[in-house]
């Protein structure tokens, strides 16, 4: 019995909540978890690694910063699934859905800053337009996830772009 229970496959599913399954939101917000998951790397990378005379501010900041990305992938990985598709499985997976990319490694903290700051900026442009087409077919609880997502991101950006402001 206990088998048979534990060779379930995860698998996509009709869900006739009133959203248009033609909306394709469950791609665009799955594309947004592959993204912020290769942004909580990028930003526990920094933590990790930055020095110089703001390591401990930057080094706080990007703590919490990837606390919360690493709180968002559950959120939005959740999301898909009410939607009725599958998230992803594995981190090769997240790559190959992402659109953000891996970049040369970057060593100095300007440079590692100005990256994030760059994968904030366009995460939060993709979750602008998702939130867009979420509203547009009604999905209020994508639509909401989205600007609350955004919100973060935006934050994030302001509070980057101080830290290396001239």
């Amino acid at each position: 019995m206990i088998q048979q229970v534990l060779k379930s496959e995860v698998q996509e599913e009709a869900n006739d909540t009133g959203i248009d399954k033609n909306a394709w939101i469950a791609n665009a917000v799955t594309e947004i978890l592959a993204d912020t998951m290769i942004l909580m790397v990028k930003t526990q990378g920094t933590h990790w690694n930055v020095v110089g005379p703001l390591f401990l501010p930057i080094h706080e900041l990007t703590e919490r910063q990837y606390r919360d990305l690493f709180e968002a992938t559950d959120e939005l990985a959740e999301r898909v699934r009410a939607l009725g598709q599958v998230a992803p499985i594995s981190f090769t997976d997240m790559v190959s859905q992402a659109k953000l990319t891996e970049e040369e490694t970057v060593k100095d903290a300007e440079g590692m800053i100005k990256q994030l700051v760059a994968d904030h900026e366009a995460i939060a442009r993709n979750l602008r337009e998702t939130a867009a087409t979420a509203a547009r077919y009604g999905d209020g609880a994508t639509e909401d996830l989205m600007n609350a997502r955004m919100a973060k991101h935006e934050e994030a950006v302001w509070m980057l772009k101080a830290i290396v402001a001239a």
